[in-house]
């Protein structure tokens, strides 16, 4: 009876009873809301809010909401508040229709995630259609084996593929003392190739760290104000080519340009605070991850990355390039193999292979060290279906800007998807 009034008595924070206010409802009510819900959820789950830049006050209603309310009390509140988005959606295409598809989205995934911290037990496809919206297509492990054969022909020699692929990437490795300048001018070279093509707000700026001790490679924390702190994990080698795909995931045109572009032109130019919160398991991620991921393509097209390392980021690291083009080869052709990361992590998650034999496959499949493989597998432990937002997002996302011929209206394009309210279903996506 007692978690029961909790749970009524937080859902009427979010609803707006016949009577009961004079006042109408409107978005502007409820993403004010929605803030201090997402806020809540974030202090029962460590890491659940990636980002937010909003006004402190609220904050603060979002740590004493979650002081006094369980789960279960949540998850009433945040049915109660998809209530209030349904009563204000309207149809079309215009900016409230959007606002308010984009609320309904997350509150899906808000109440999913809900369901999972209580405990509820989800499908790999279920958890990924509640939190992302989407479910990827995937292909059975065998459906890789012609392009792990492919790649054997382009490391030959005797031992396993995997170490043989390994070591060779190995030595492209940069040395520990020269990661600042090659991630230093890695990152400048990627903010040089963006704003040749849209403009970043005044004053955006980010912080470079070198950590340890995480289960990804690298990690923007978005700040507010324009400001990012981009992290870069340096638990194993960092390879060459983790340069520019890290300068551009993590930095331009990435996450940092994706997170100051919505402060400028939602949170700040509308008004629409919801913005200012970032919920991580969200269809959000898939919209982040994907365009951070296709992001090094668009900035970086065919030859132009190696070009760009060949000439710029090997002196640095002090690195040789006569096997550049090789090395550059066998990583296009290890493209093909990104699915088999999905269907690995399905398999794990849905208990029908053992840790044990997720890392095992993980080093046939993305031709992997045990280190790494572990790596792979410690990350999927730790955020689950997250990891169908960097394949199937940046397949999404690709399939989309794509369909714009020309390079100017492929960049217009990728600027619009960073900077508005945008879902995987406003994607013309390949799934």
């Amino acid at each position: 009876m007692k978690k029961l009034l909790i749970s009524a008595l937080v859902a009427a924070t979010f609803l707006q009873p016949a009577g009961a206010q004079r006042r109408p409802d409107s978005l502007n009510a409820v993403a004010r809301d929605y803030v201090v819900l997402q806020l809540a959820i974030g202090e029962k789950e460590e890491g659940y809010i990636d980002a937010y830049y909003g006004p402190a006050a609220l904050k603060a209603q979002g740590q004493a909401l979650a002081k006094r309310s369980n789960l279960a009390a949540l998850r009433s509140a945040t049915r109660a508040l998809s209530a209030r988005v349904a009563r204000l959606s309207r149809p079309g295409a215009g900016p409230d229709a959007r606002r308010a598809r984009f609320l309904a989205a997350q509150l899906t995934a808000a109440d999913t995630r809900l369901r999972m911290l209580q405990g509820e037990k989800l499908s790999f496809d279920e958890e990924a259609r509640g939190l992302f919206g989407v479910v990827p297509d995937l292909k059975p492990l065998s459906f890789y084996d012609p392009v792990v054969a492919e790649i054997e022909r382009l490391v030959p020699g005797t031992g396993p593929i995997g170490d043989r692929v390994d070591a060779f990437q190995n030595r492209f490795t940069i040395p520990k003392d020269r990661l600042k300048p090659v991630f230093d001018a890695a990152i400048a070279g990627c903010r040089a190739e963006t704003l040749s093509h849209f403009r970043m707000p005044p004053g955006e700026r980010f912080d470079l760290a070198f950590v340890t001790g995480k289960s990804w490679s690298g990690y923007n924390y978005y700040q507010g104000g324009y400001h990012s702190k981009i992290e870069v994990n340096t638990d194993l080698p960092i390879r060459i080519s983790r340069a520019v795909d890290l300068g551009c995931h993590e930095g331009y045109p990435g996450h940092h340009s994706l997170n100051s572009l919505l402060e400028q032109k939602l949170t700040r130019g509308r008004g629409w605070i919801e913005d200012s919160v970032f919920p991580l398991f969200s269809p959000q991620a898939i919209i982040a991850e994907g365009s951070a991921n296709y992001g090094v393509e668009l900035a970086f097209p065919g030859k132009r990355k190696v070009q760009f390392e060949t000439r710029t980021l090997y002196p640095l690291a002090g690195l040789p390039t006569a096997d550049a083009d090789r090395y550059d080869a066998l990583l296009e052709a290890t493209k093909k193999l990104g699915g088999a990361r999905m269907t690995i992590a399905r398999e794990f998650l849905n208990g029908r292979i053992s840790e044990a034999e997720a890392v095992a496959l993980t080093r046939k499949y993305q031709l992997m060290s045990e280190a790494r493989a572990k790596q792979s597998v410690s990350f999927t432990k730790q955020y689950r279906t997250y990891v169908i937002n960097y394949g199937l997002g940046q397949d999404m996302v690709r399939a989309d800007v794509e369909s714009r011929q020309g390079e100017a209206a492929r960049w217009k394009r990728f600027e619009q998807i960073i900077s508005e309210p945008t879902l995987p279903s406003d994607l013309r996506a390949k799934r």
